[in-house]
């Protein structure tokens, strides 16, 4: 399975493609932006599956994705979104595109996930095609990074820190680093009041 992932956060790209290479067993290439993706489909493609993150450099909008999908010689390309507006979801379907991420899916489903797609698959998660899903944004979502994501949705459900890098599989350490990153990015006085934000802001 040989995937290409383009995106411009650091942490986005470095665990999500050592997740796909050490439990999917898949070669993974990587870019930062939507030139590069482009190049690498060029010179060593085509690629069973094009990741492509919504918001990176140069995508304006989905005209990136209709770039990828004829470079990519009919193989699927799929869009990977901090936020994952359903209205976002169905308008790169419409596009071509063979899947619609949300950064903040678990490890395990997004592996599934891309394992489907790489095959010819449609993959979008049903909840996120529900009838009532939210289309609105959320700008506050834009300023984090998908395990500050995580962290955030910890501190909203009420848990520890401990809790939470248990559930995620980090050092308490770690977590502790995330919630003092997650108070400075949304302004708050300390860890309650961060979950109070995100709640205020419907994120949860």
């Amino acid at each position: 399975m040989r995937i290409l992932l383009a995106d411009d956060h650091d942490m986005v790209r470095e665990t999500i493609s050592a997740y796909l290479e050490s439990e999917g067993g898949a070669a993974v290439s990587l870019a930062t932006d939507l030139s590069g993706a482009l190049e690498l489909i060029t010179s060593e493609g085509p690629y069973d599956l094009v990741l492509l993150d919504y918001q990176m450099p140069g995508m304006q909008g989905l005209n990136g994705l209709s770039e990828a999908l004829s470079a990519n010689n009919g193989k699927g390309v799929a869009i990977l979104s901090g936020n994952a507006p359903a209205q976002t979801a169905r308008e790169a379907l419409n596009a071509g595109a063979i899947g619609f991420i949300p950064k903040t899916m678990g490890a395990q489903s997004l592996l599934n996930a891309v394992r489907f797609m790489a095959v010819g698959e449609t993959y979008v998660p049903v909840d996120l095609m529900r009838e009532d899903a939210n289309p609105v944004t959320h700008p506050l979502a834009e300023k984090l990074s998908p395990r500050e994501l995580q962290v955030l949705n910890g501190l909203c459900q009420g848990q520890a820190n401990k809790e939470i890098a248990r559930e995620l599989d980090l050092q308490e350490v770690t977590i502790k680093l995330h919630v003092r990153t997650l108070c400075r990015k949304l302004e708050a006085k300390n860890r309650t009041q961060a979950a109070m934000i995100a709640k205020e802001a419907g994120l949860f």
